[in-house]
């Protein structure tokens, strides 16, 4: 297989750090997405976004303005506070009512897209299928200490700056109410901030990778890695870290079929993420497959011994 460095030579590099500093804000918020189980919600936010992507553009003009982003985490809460209602004060569960959400929120961004702006802004269906992650090395430059080092990397490594330090400073309270919300409530914090404070920072991480990874790939980057660590260990520290370490190798081996293949990056990346997932699967020291069953056997092993160890002594 060739090395992606042979086929892209220094491009290669900024595509694998683009790559990385993609997952690993998603892989960090989408550990508490699966403690919290609101893996489902991640989904009907990637696709709810959109009303508030379009207000934003109609009141800048410009779809590179920070405004698409507030746009986007007020409709991020919104998708959020209407799964709520319509599961609190409704029969729907609430799988069904994140279904109603996201699709009503989703059909009314397009409404509103083609009302406003008349059909002059295009969605491009590969780029919300797939994303444009292997363009990175086409945008504009930003030279930093002599290195000129691409817009959309300098934007997302600020973004997984602020997820990490976001992360350290709420850690404790997002701890407690990921496990306990009463608990959490009880020691002075307040659960319901913390949550729509999480979704709201959820949503802005999806569009800051929707251009990147596609709407439909980012729940993957949000999934995956989340779900690989938690097969490895139940301590949440430790899953963060496996985590991140998750999204760094898929990267790396979703990089290498991008240029074995010359497929989809996007797509390559998240299909070494589920790779490494079906190993965690198989072999994670908590809940894996094969250890589980090597469990069972000494088990069956150690009964059988005590068993053995009785009769002897009853014989005695």
């Amino acid at each position: 297989m060739s090395l992606p460095w042979d086929v892209f030579g220094v491009d290669a590099t900024w595509m694998l750090l683009m790559a990385f500093l993609v997952a690993l804000p998603c892989s960090q918020i989408g550990s508490f997405l699966v403690l919290r189980r609101m893996s489902l919600v991640g989904d009907a936010i990637s696709h709810g976004v959109l009303p508030g992507i379009v207000l934003g553009f109609v009141f800048t003009g410009d779809l590179a303005s920070p405004w698409l982003l507030v746009g986007a985490a007020v409709s991020g809460i919104l998708v959020t506070l209407l799964v709520e209602l319509i599961h609190r004060k409704s029969k729907v569960k609430q799988d069904a009512a994140i279904g109603i959400a996201f699709t009503t929120l989703f059909a009314l961004g397009v409404l509103m897209l083609e009302f406003f702006t008349h059909g002059n802004v295009h969605l491009d269906a590969s780029c919300v299928i797939e994303g444009q992650l292997d363009r990175v090395i086409y945008y504009p430059d930003w030279v930093l200490l002599g290195i000129a080092v691409p817009e959309p990397v300098v934007t997302m490594a600020a973004l997984a700056l602020c997820t990490m330090i976001l992360i350290v400073v709420f850690y404790r309270a997002l701890l407690m109410t990921s496990f306990d919300p009463g608990l959490s409530a009880s020691f002075g914090f307040r659960p319901s901030w913390i949550h729509y404070g999480l979704v709201g920072f959820l949503s802005v991480i999806v569009v800051s990778a929707f251009q990147a990874v596609g709407a439909i790939l980012v729940i993957a980057l949000l999934i995956l890695p989340a779900a690989s660590a938690y097969l490895c260990t139940h301590r949440l520290k430790t899953m963060l870290v496996l985590a991140g370490v998750h999204a760094f190798l898929s990267s790396w081996l979703g990089l290498l079929l991008y240029a074995h293949l010359n497929a989809g990056l996007a797509s390559a990346i998240v299909t070494a993420g589920m790779g490494l997932f079906l190993l965690a699967w198989l072999v994670g020291p908590v809940d894996g497959v094969l250890m589980k069953w090597l469990a069972r056997q000494r088990a069956v092993a150690e009964n059988q011994r005590d068993i053995s160890k009785n009769v002897s002594e009853r014989n005695e």
